[in-house]
């Protein structure tokens, strides 16, 4: 079996599906395989081609490439929407895709791939049980994304972070909140705490309260029933618009006190809430900084703009885009890491794909295969009939 990996395409994106060890790892543990990566695949990422063929890869050209049983990408035609559809047309019959798909906003992309017979699975969709947790792509660049947002409001900001007690007087410590404290928002308050802030996080789930804890931060109550506030997989669920009301309320007098706050807070497939309105950033601090990680989704502030850096009423909001990317290094090897777990799962020892329906993993992430939607939440959302159940299950029902 030939598995390939290409260059990305999309606009800024410099991580690479495979690096260097996960292609060793591959090809010592699989037989039969053979790897192919397009020439210049991970340098973006600090992964040269010398690097890969000592793992044992071959450099191949683009076209060779896209002609493997198995295309390994970061960001598919389903999630790259710029000029994602250069890569679908040299998609084949047969083929497995394996990568970001971003199924949940953009579902008609599995009906693409079945009606070209084209097998896809949507790392997206990992399920969020212990099993998964080593193929979990979302979490891995979520982790990577909080990080980097406190970098980024730490050189933003016109403020140091730590306390700092000098002959010249006290420099007091910078006032760090975090708003969703999923992932991204736990690793936030880690590295503002690391950088010597004084922390704060706030998150809608009840759980979330010994989380903050445990990474030195301080839990913001807020006076709001949130016992149905969690979804399925650990994710916040969407609120109606009378509890973002009073949440907005309470929150105003919470973050006109901060220097930096930095926003996370997503419901898959769905666009984000407004968590910070005009009126809370007029409330703000002036030289406040606000990092929205939700800007892809339409941000949690109300005056995010997607891809820039805007000044509002004295306050600085960054709207950054494929956060992971700016660390594409360390990225790249917790993606490929994930992809080489969940092929541990879906290739034989033998070298040959095996994908188990009964297994919940394989039953949630693919989204196409035999000229067919099966994952149920894809056909929930492209409205197609629910898959009938076999036999087996009916004849064990009626008994």
């Amino acid at each position: 079996m030939i598995i390939g990996v290409p260059k990305e395409i999309c606009p800024g994106e410099t991580r690479v599906a495979l690096t260097p060890a996960n292609v060793g790892t591959l090809l010592k543990k699989k037989q039969d395989l053979k790897i192919l990566l397009e020439s210049g695949a991970g340098e973006a990422a600090g992964y040269p081609d010398a690097a890969y063929t000592d793992a044992g890869a071959e450099i191949a050209e683009r076209d060779a490439v896209f002609k493997a049983d198995v295309l390994l990408q970061v960001q598919t035609p389903g999630s790259n929407t710029q000029n994602g559809d250069q890569d679908l047309a040299a998609y084949h019959e047969g083929q497995v895709v394996i990568g970001m798909m971003d199924p949940l906003a953009n579902p008609s992309f599995a009906s693409t791939l079945a009606a070209n017979k084209v097998t896809g699975v949507a790392l997206e969709l990992v399920p969020r049980i212990t099993r998964a947790q080593a193929m979990d792509v979302l979490s891995s660049m979520a982790m990577i994304a909080g990080y980097k947002a406190v970098l980024t409001a730490a050189a933003t900001s016109n403020r140091m972070f730590p306390m700092n007690m000098t002959a010249a007087g006290t420099l007091n410590a910078s006032r760090v909140f975090i708003m969703g404290v999923g992932v991204a928002g736990l690793q936030a308050c880690a590295t503002a705490k690391r950088l010597g802030a004084i922390v704060e996080a706030y998150d809608v789930r009840p759980a979330a309260r010994e989380q903050i804890l445990s990474v030195g931060a301080k839990p913001v109550e807020l006076d709001l029933d949130t016992s149905a506030a969690e979804g399925s997989g650990g994710y916040a669920k969407a609120q109606g618009e009378d509890f973002l009301k009073r949440q907005r309320e309470l929150m105003t007098e919470v973050i006109k006190e901060m220097d930096v706050v930095i926003t996370t807070a997503a419901v898959p497939g769905a666009k984000s809430p407004i968590l910070v309105t005009a009126d809370m950033v007029k409330a703000m601090k002036p030289g406040a900084v606000i990092i929205d990680l939700a800007a892809e989704r339409g941000g949690n502030c109300e005056l995010t703009q997607q891809g820039k850096t805007v000044v509002e009423h004295g306050v600085t909001i960054v709207g950054p885009e494929n956060v992971p990317s700016s660390v594409a290094h360390h990225a790249s090897q917790m993606f490929g890491k994930n992809i080489e777990n969940l092929l541990a799962l879906l290739i034989t020892d033998e070298g040959q794909m095996n994908l188990d329906f009964e297994d919940q993993i394989v039953q949630d992430t693919v989204v196409a295969h035999n000229g067919d939607v099966p994952q149920a939440r894809m056909r929930e959302l492209l409205e197609l009939e629910p898959l009938a159940k076999p036999e087996a299950d009916a004849d064990e029902q009626a008994s």
